[in-house]
């Protein structure tokens, strides 16, 4: 059983409030757009981390992150990449990946748009945890917290962070 706590599009801001909502957090996933080299090198201090670069973040964060990470934990073969779309609307790459070989867990970010979506045609769930950070468009900051157990997923938590124009 493994505990996830879910984020993205931080843009180099950390909500403090993140220590305590993701404490029972085994791994922490940050699905890109990180911003800050600090913000990732506190992250990967703080806990078990798998993250992926986005498009805003420099060179010294894509030279730590990957563009994609493909890995199975606790049963789930787990996709994330930064700009992946979503089912109907897959990018590109991910179109490819979800013809040939499907995972049972995709991750992305990029829109700043919480979804948790179940795509029926490849048997795949699909989460974007929206994001956590004060830039962008979106009005309310979010991410996601849930459980794996042997193939299933548990506890899944919306977590609202509140308006971005409202930092505590």
């Amino acid at each position: 059983m493994k505990r996830i706590g879910l984020i993205s599009d931080s843009h180099s801001y950390f909500d403090e409030r993140l220590l305590k909502l993701f404490a029972d957090c085994d791994e922490i996933w940050h699905a890109g757009d990180v911003g800050d080299i600090r913000l990732l090198n506190k992250l990967k201090a703080w806990k078990p981390l798998r993250a992926v670069y986005g498009n805003i973040d420099d060179t010294l964060i894509r030279a730590e992150l990957p563009e994609i990470q493909r890995f199975t934990i606790e049963g789930f073969d787990v996709l994330m990449i930064h700009i992946g779309g979503y089912p109907g609307k897959y990018s590109p790459k991910v179109s490819e990946i979800m013809r040939t070989n499907p995972p049972t867990i995709f991750v992305a970010g990029h829109s700043h748009i919480l979804k948790v979506i179940y795509d029926k045609k490849y048997y795949c769930l699909h989460m974007n945890p929206g994001a956590c950070g004060i830039s962008g468009f979106h009005s309310v900051r979010t991410a996601l917290h849930f459980t794996l157990d042997c193939g299933q997923i548990k506890d899944m938590e919306v977590i609202e962070l509140g308006p971005k124009s409202v930092v505590k």
